[in-house]
C-alpha cells in the first residue's frame, strides 16, 4: 500500500489549482458571499504563505496553507480535500503536518476561520480533535452568524 506523502507544492500546478477551484466554488456554495475569505492561486504564492499537498501514488488527496501573521502567529488557509479522497486520514495528516511546521517555525499560535453549515462540520470536528477552540474575530475578520473562529495554542502540551 502506497504512503501518503505531504510536501510543499506549487499552488499553479495543473491538478492543485483544479482542487482550489473546487475548494472556492464549495465555499461559495456553503457560504454567504460576504463571508469567504479563501485564497486563489496567487494569493497561495506571496512570501507570507506555504503551501502543502498530500498524494498518494502521486494522487492529489487535499492541501493546506500556513499563512504567516506575526513572529508567533499563523493562520490556517485553504484545506480542502479531494472528495473521493475523504475518509482517509489526508486531512488529519494536513493539519498535523501543518501544527509540526508552525511548532519547528517558532509560531505560538495558530488561528483558523471556516463557517458552521453542515458542509464544514468534518472540518470543525477535526480541528477541535486536534486541540482547536473557538474564539473571538481575529485579524480583521468580522464576526458573523455563519462564522467560526478558533485558535490552538502551540505550546499547549495537549496540543497535536
Amino acid at each position: 500500500m502506497a504512503e501518503l506523502r505531504i510536501e510543499r507544492d506549487d499552488p499553479a500546478r495543473a491538478d492543485v489549482t483544479a482542487l482550489l477551484e473546487t475548494h472556492a466554488a464549495f465555499a461559495l456554495e456553503e457560504s454567504p458571499p460576504d463571508t469567504c475569505h479563501f485564497l486563489d492561486v496567487a494569493g497561495l504564492k506571496t512570501p507570507d504563505i506555504r503551501f502543502w499537498s498530500a498524494r498518494k501514488d502521486g494522487a492529489l488527496l487535499g492541501v493546506v496553507a500556513l499563512k504567516t501573521l506575526s513572529a508567533a502567529d499563523g493562520e490556517v488557509k485553504s484545506m480542502h480535500v479531494a472528495e473521493a479522497a475523504r475518509g482517509q486520514g489526508a486531512a488529519r495528516a494536513l493539519m498535523e503536518h501543518l501544527i509540526e511546521q508552525a511548532r519547528q517555525n517558532g509560531l505560538q499560535k495558530l488561528w483558523l476561520e471556516t463557517g458552521n453549515t453542515q458542509g464544514f462540520q468534518a472540518a470543525l470536528a477535526l480541528y477541535a480533535k486536534l486541540g482547536f477552540s473557538e474564539c473571538p474575530p481575529f485579524g480583521e475578520y468580522q464576526e458573523t452568524d455563519f462564522n467560526v473562529f478558533m485558535t490552538l495554542d502551540l505550546s499547549d502540551a495537549h496540543a497535536a
